[in-house]
């Protein structure tokens, strides 16, 4: 297979004390959708982080009685920390007070100032300290910073700004010589109405009212201004204008960078506009993904709907936790998360559907077999159309995960699956066993039912890890690999099946 590679990214996240269970739902899709290229063979580099400057974090690590690096320091531990709980595979936590970072930020932000990109003015306007957002009267709701409802200040500094402006026409000619740069298509429509066509105006990139930032090297009364240092990020990891650019000539242009959808206008207005300044090729696609919000409100401790990710980890298990994330949301749309409706996906599918499954079929091939399997191949037309629909999964999944539909990919499985549960019912494995003239019938059966449960255990690798190795440890079998799922029959005659293993236990809902 040829060696392809894959970029995906997860914007950085303010390094937060209390990550909640949103963060982890856009970390669980972009760690699924690298699973699945690495294990369909490409060359995957996934990144992830924190993004650790800005007046905000000065101000609470001053709150605190620490230095702003101590602050951070613990809260990215404690990030760290809850994406190994989530089995999080990342090739690289980039942070943004890394010393490669603030070198390749420094050196941008030079290079774009000798070429007049950059140039010195006063700032004068308004901004909203908790999204370290600048905001034109225009786009205020009801005075109030758009993006979180909060008050903005007006501000007035000497400052460095980016030329936007330069780059509008440029921005929208790439928009329409490539459709499919921003999706969904709502997030592009809202770009261009929202802020490109009223008139992009330049962008403040320096501040002189904090500290706590990557100092401009020419000029050390400014530090760089926290979107243009964060967004940089995605270029620094890979050693851009560094000594040795390997990663960056292997892996640049991003494949897709996964962002929530009130950091889109970033990452398809000012993170191009640097690119096209610094003449490097843009990403190939920027996905805006909604919110998992809580009974339609936002995650927050004020709310009392904040709960640490690992309690629920904890209380249900970290495949139940990634499946629901991937499962439950269309990728794209607001969704809203709930215990009660994760408890009842997790019973419908992986208790019912998957755990079921598994359970029954090796629980007979041991009662009536001794665990020994073997394919005779006296199949009837009821084989055919199970047969069939699990090996199109071949072609079904990655299309589906190349569309980012990790939540329809997963669909195509588990109808599978189900199709696995209804065909035990049609076979009856349990009279076919009393009938000695059957039993050649009776191992195809269950060859066909083992089979198919390995094939789709392929593909769940990608979605719940765990999970899909105890099942590979049942059946006693090293086929795992993405070309196994081609071929339906792969599974050895004269397999011996260890002894079946529990998945998951079903989930009773407590009553208040």
């Amino acid at each position: 297979m040829e060696n392809k590679k894959f970029y995906i990214t997860t914007p950085i996240y303010y390094p937060s004390a209390n990550f909640h269970i949103g963060h982890c739902y856009t970390t669980i899709v972009c760690d699924a959708i690298a699973r699945f290229k690495r294990l369909a063979g490409y060359d995957v580099f996934y990144l992830t982080g924190t993004d650790e400057h800005g007046q905000k974090i000065q101000k609470k690590a001053e709150e605190a009685g620490v230095t702003p690096k101590e602050y951070v320091d613990e809260i990215v531990a404690n990030a760290k920390d809850l994406w190994k709980s989530l089995g999080i595979s990342y090739d690289k936590f980039i942070r943004t007070t890394d010393e490669e970072h603030v070198e390749c930020v420094q050196k941008i932000f030079k290079q774009l100032y000798d070429q007049g990109d950059i140039y010195k003015g006063e700032y004068k306007g308004l901004y909203c300290t908790p999204c370290e957002s600048f905001w034109t009267e225009s786009q205020l709701v009801d005075g109030k910073c758009p993006d979180c409802g909060r008050e903005v200040n007006e501000v007035s500094e000497e400052a460095y700004f980016l030329k936007l402006s330069n780059y509008a026409d440029r921005l929208i000619k790439y928009y329409d010589e490539h459709p499919d740069f921003i999706e969904p298509l709502s997030r592009k429509n809202e770009m261009i109405n929202n802020f490109i066509k009223p008139g992009l105006e330049d962008l403040c990139v320096s501040r002189t009212s904090f500290d706590w930032g990557i100092p401009v090297t020419f000029d050390d009364k400014h530090v760089v201004y926290v979107w243009l240092d964060a967004l940089s990020n995605y270029i620094s990891a890979l050693g851009y204008k560094s000594d040795d650019e390997t990663l960056f000539n292997k892996y640049w242009p991003a494949d897709v960078h996964v962002v929530g959808k009130e950091i889109v206008r970033f990452h398809v207005i000012i993170w191009p506009i640097m690119l096209m300044a610094l003449g490097i090729e843009l990403p190939k696609k920027v996905f805006g993904h909604g919110w998992l919000v809580i009974n339609g409100g936002k995650i927050s401790k004020s709310l009392g709907n904040y709960k640490d990710p690992r309690e629920y980890i904890e209380s249900y298990g970290v495949d139940p936790i990634r499946y629901y994330a991937l499962r439950e949301v269309p990728f794209g749309s607001d969704g809203v998360f709930s215990e009660e409706a994760l408890i009842n996906r997790t019973n419908a599918d992986l208790v019912n559907n998957l755990g079921n499954l598994v359970n029954r079929t090796i629980s007979m091939t041991k009662k009536y077999f001794e665990g020994m399997v073997n394919n005779p191949r006296v199949n009837e037309e009821i084989d055919n159309d199970l047969i069939a629909s699990t090996e199109r999964l071949f072609e079904a999944v990655p299309a589906k995960v190349d569309e980012l539909k990790v939540g329809e990919a997963l669909q195509e499985i588990f109808d599978v699956l189900k199709k696995a549960n209804k065909y035990i019912d049609d076979t009856t494995p349990w009279i076919l066993a009393k009938d000695e003239t059957k039993q050649d019938r009776l191992r195809t059966v269950l060859y066909n039912l083992l089979e198919t449960i390995r094939i789709c255990s392929v593909y769940l690798q990608a979605f719940i890890p765990e999970t899909a190795e105890k099942i590979f440890r049942q059946l006693n079998t090293d086929d795992k690999e993405f070309e196994s799922a081609k071929i339906f029959g792969l599974l050895k005659d004269g397999t011996v099946l260890n002894e079946p293993e529990h998945l998951f236990d079903r989930i009773e809902i407590k009553e208040d």
